[in-house]
């Protein structure tokens, strides 16, 4: 890569030296993971004082824009955090698999909670949080082993998540991350400037060699999803999550988080890798999957310290979670119809799972999806596949927005596919597939 051939008559300032990169980076002349110059040879090329370069770089660095790595030097971060997080709409008459939403006909209904909620307006010096919905919180927890005598409420996953690094973690801090795994976290640590670690998974969650490789690399933090991963399904079990118990248990100052954002309809059982007497941790479980998106509410356990300092940042910005959304998730949660609601999502995510799979299967096209909402197919050539199917009138997610290391894919949501539109989406893959692969080699 040469940063330098356009920059003729550019400012050598460093605000203008951090602009022209930055938009080099914004059109693509600059790719994710190129390696800058080093600061001297930089300066020396565009005769400016290294001290001008070198702020330069600090100003993409707080933008988000770039990690420095120590002697690795100053790389675009993966997915920089100038890049739009959101997919483009899907054309009309194009059906949707792309987009990793729940079934809006399998979710309860949020005009009926909402009507439910008491009328007294809620002020400041309130409570921040919802009684029924800390005490709901709290019996979720512990039943599945996890220490709840501190929990908040936040604004879904993200925002938990968010919160957790920022209270702990500084810019170029280093963070384990599941490859393949979801593109917001992704585009969270770009702009926090912290570094991405990739750990690659299979079915049972993150490989242990993989693991403790990244584990002695240095890292500061962990995120892991115990089960439903986005985009490829995989779940912990039990074996695999005592195994990273007990190699995690050699780092008291890891952070670990963990992402419990599908919960109830997952349709797997939790395991967790947490352990006991851990110093610094998080378990965030959002609703958007069981009961819908649009509520922003996740409830979050942790540690008495991490918590604390959520608090308090939270207080900083909005506040508090919306006592109506809160109240609206408390009285979904406790109505004695959600149990029943919630368990025919689940089996009705696998099946339309199981029929994605095995009608692919069927033409030896292998596909993962042990949980969850998506189904996550390797491909060998990733944009002429993500185009062929729309061309056949299929939207589905690139994988490269959601993969570091690992080879080509694509994303399915099932959430709304029935099985004959699994036999026809199968169909339609094959037959693009096999016409690339007879496609001849320039």
């Amino acid at each position: 890569m040469n940063v330098l051939e356009p920059y003729h008559g550019a400012s050598r300032t460093s605000a203008g030296i951090a602009a022209f990169i930055e938009a080099a980076v914004r059109d693509g002349r600059i790719l994710s993971d190129d390696l800058l110059p080093p600061v001297r040879a930089l300066a020396e090329t565009l005769q400016v004082s290294p001290g001008t370069v070198a702020a330069a770089y600090r100003r993409l660095k707080l933008r988000g824009v770039v990690a420095t790595d120590g002697r690795r030097g100053t790389r675009v971060n993966a997915t920089p955090s100038l890049a739009h997080p959101y997919a483009p709409p899907v054309p009309l008459g194009v059906r949707d698999l792309s987009s990793g939403n729940p079934d809006p006909a399998l979710l309860p209904s949020i005009a009926a909670a909402l009507r439910a909620t008491p009328e007294e307006p809620i002020l400041y010096g309130h409570d921040v949080h919802d009684a029924q919905l800390i005490q709901l919180a709290r019996e979720g927890f512990d039943a599945d082993g996890i220490g709840s005598d501190s929990v908040a409420v936040v604004g879904g996953a993200l925002d938990g998540l968010e919160r957790v690094l920022r209270v702990h973690l500084a810019p170029g801090d280093r963070v384990g991350i599941e490859d393949p795994g979801w593109r917001s976290v992704y585009h969270l640590l770009a702009s926090l400037n912290l570094v991405p670690v990739p750990v690659p998974i299979d079915d049972d969650g993150p490989l242990p060699d993989a693991l403790q490789r990244a584990l002695e690399s240095g890292l500061d933090a962990l995120i892991v999803t115990p089960r439903a991963q986005n985009p490829t399904g995989a779940a912990l079990e039990r074996e695999r999550a005592g195994e990273l118990v007990r190699m995690v248990s050699v780092y008291p100052d890891l952070l670990l988080v963990e992402d419990d954002h599908a919960g109830p309809v997952s349709g797997g059982s939790y395991e967790s890798i947490v352990g006991e007497h851990r110093e610094k941790w998080a378990v965030i479980r959002s609703v958007s999957k069981s009961f819908g998106p649009d509520l922003r509410v996740a409830v979050m356990a942790g540690d008495a310290a991490t918590i604390a300092r959520v608090e308090v940042h939270r207080l900083l910005g909005p506040g508090w979670v919306s006592h109506i959304l809160q109240r609206a998730v408390a009285h979904i949660w406790s109505d004695p119809a959600t149990p029943s609601l919630l368990e025919g999502a689940v089996e009705s995510y696998r099946i339309r799972r199981k029929a994605l799979i095995d009608a692919l299967a069927r033409r030896s096209i292998r596909a993962r999806g042990k949980t969850g909402l998506n189904v996550w197919i390797e491909v060998r050539e990733e944009a002429a596949v993500v185009a062929g199917l729309l061309a056949r009138n299929w939207a589905v997610a690139p994988g490269h927005e959601f993969r570091m290391g690992t080879p080509p894919a694509i994303r399915v949501t099932i959430s709304t596919l029935d099985t004959s539109e699994a036999e026809a989406f199968a169909h339609d893959l094959d037959s693009v597939s096999i016409l690339r692969a007879r496609a001849p080699v320039a």
